[in-house]
C-alpha cells in the first residue's frame, strides 16, 4: 500500500518488540526486518541501531525500489546493519522483471548487489522456484556463485496471497531441484524456505556418500535434475565445509511478527497465536497451542506422520495449511514414500544424536517457561 498502516507499530512499540526479542537471550536470534518495504518506515534506522545495540544480528529484506539509495544503505550500514537479502527470481531483465511485474527491478537488484558489496554488507539472494523460473535455477546458481553471494536461499511456492496466482512445480521436479541444490552446495551455501525436506535430501545424500552407493542407484533422478546439471557444468568442490540445512519450521525456531504485532508461525501461515501489544513474544512462541502443536511431529498426519524424517524435517506447514486448511496435512510438494530409504541402520546412527540434541532443547525450553 502507499500510505503506511495506521495500524502499524508505532516507533515505541517497534523498540519494545526489539527489547521483547532480545529477551530470549544466547544465542540471540536473528533479526530480519521485511515488508513490503521495510525502507518506508521513517523510524528504519533508529530500529536498527537499536536492535544492534541489544546484540541482534539485524538483516533486512528491502524491495529493489528507487527508495533503495546508496544514501539509505550507507545510514543503515552505519548503524550496525550486517546483512541484506535480495530477491532475484530470473537471471536476465527479462526474466525477473517480467517475474515480478515491473522493469527496472533487475537493474536495481544487481545494483543494490553490488553496492552492499562496496559498504561491506553482506548479500544473502532469495529465489522463488515456480514452473516459469525451474529451468532457470541453473543460470541463477551461477550468478550467485560469481557475485559471491553470503547465501542463496530458494523459496518453495506457498500458493497463498499474491502467490496463489503462480503455478506450482511437481513433486518430483522438486525433488530434482533439491537434489540439484545439494550438488551446488558444494560450492554455493544453500538453503531453502518451505521445502523442508531439503533436509531430508541432504542426510540421504550424505549417507550415500559415506556407504559409497551412488544417488542414482538408490533414488529417482529425473530429467529437471539432469537438465539442471547440464546447464550449470562440472562442479569442482572448493574443500570449504558444506553449509547443512538448518532444522528449523515455522514455530520451531521462527517466529514471524507482523507489522500490526500479530505473531504468526511462518509469514506464510496466517493462524495468529497473539498480539505483542497485549502478550510477551516469548510466552506466544513458547506456551501458546499453535506453537507448540507445531513441534510435535507425533501429531502429523498423513505421510508426514509415518515418515522416518519427520523429526528433523516435518514438512512445511505453511504448504499443508493453504492447500488443506489442516496445518498438521501432509506436505504435498514432497515425493517421498516414508520407509522406502534403503539405509535405514545408518539414518537410524545418524539420526539418534540430533534427537538427543532436541529432546534436551525442548526439556531446557519446558524449564525455562516454568521458570
Amino acid at each position: 500500500m502507499p500510505t503506511p498502516d495506521p495500524a502499524q507499530l508505532t516507533t515505541a512499540e517497534g523498540l519494545a518488540l526489539i527489547d521483547q526479542i532480545a529477551s530470549f537471550g544466547s544465542p540471540p536470534p536473528l533479526f530480519v526486518m521485511t515488508g513490503g518495504d521495510p525502507l518506508k518506515r521513517r523510524d528504519l534506522t533508529e530500529l536498527v541501531r537499536h536492535a544492534v545495540s541489544r546484540g541482534l544480528p539485524t538483516s533486512l529484506s528491502p524491495s529493489a525500489t528507487p527508495l533503495l539509495t546508496e544514501q539509505a544503505m550507507t545510514e543503515l550500514k552505519a548503524a550496525g546493519l550486517v546483512a541484506i537479502s535480495l530477491s532475484l527470481d530470473g537471471s536476465s531483465a527479462r526474466s525477473h522483471d517480467a517475474f515480478r511485474g515491473r522493469e527496472q527491478t533487475f537493474a536495481r537488484t544487481i545494483e543494490a548487489w553490488e553496492r552492499a558489496h562496496t559498504l561491506g554488507l553482506k548479500v544473502q539472494v532469495n529465489t522463488t522456484v515456480t514452473t516459469r523460473n525451474l529451468d532457470d535455477l541453473a543460470a541463477l546458481a551461477r550468478m550467485v556463485l560469481a557475485r559471491r553471494a553470503m547465501t542463496w536461499s530458494v523459496f518453495f511456492l506457498i500458493q497463498t496471497g499474491r502467490g496463489s496466482g503462480l503455478e506450482q512445480i511437481s513433486p518430483s521436479q522438486c525433488e530434482d531441484a533439491l537434489n540439484f541444490l545439494y550438488d551446488v552446495g558444494a560450492i554455493i551455501p544453500v538453503k531453502t524456505t518451505e521445502a523442508h525436506h531439503f533436509r531430508r535430501v541432504a542426510i540421504q545424500r550424505a549417507i550415500f556418500e559415506q556407504t559409497g552407493i551412488a544417488p542414482e542407484q538408490a533414488i529417482t533422478l529425473g530429467e529437471t535434475y539432469r537438465n539442471l546439471r547440464r546447464e550449470f557444468g562440472p562442479i569442482v568442490p572448493t574443500g570449504r565445509r558444506r553449509r547443512p540445512p538448518l532444522d528449523i519450521n515455522a514455530a520451531r525456531g521462527f517466529v514471524f511478527v507482523s507489522h500490526t504485532g500479530e505473531v504468526f508461525p511462518s509469514g506464510f501461515l496466517p493462524l495468529s497465536a497473539g498480539n505483542v501489544r497485549t502478550q510477551e513474544l516469548s510466552s506466544l512462541y513458547r506456551t501458546s497451542g499453535i506453537f507448540t502443536a507445531l513441534r510435535e511431529a507425533r501429531l502429523l498426519k498423513g505421510r508426514c506422520g509415518v515418515c522416518e524424517f519427520a523429526p528433523v524435517c516435518g514438512g512445511s506447514r505453511s504448504r499443508a495449511f493453504a492447500q488443506t486448511g489442516d496445518l498438521l496435512a501432509e506436505d504435498a510438494l514432497c515425493a517421498y514414500q516414508p520407509g522406502s530409504f534403503p539405509c535405514q541402520d545408518e539414518l537410524t546412527a545418524l539420526l539418534a544424536p540430533l534427537l538427543r540434541a532436541r529432546s534436551q532443547l525442548d526439556g531446557q525450553n519446558l524449564r525455562e517457561t516454568a521458570a
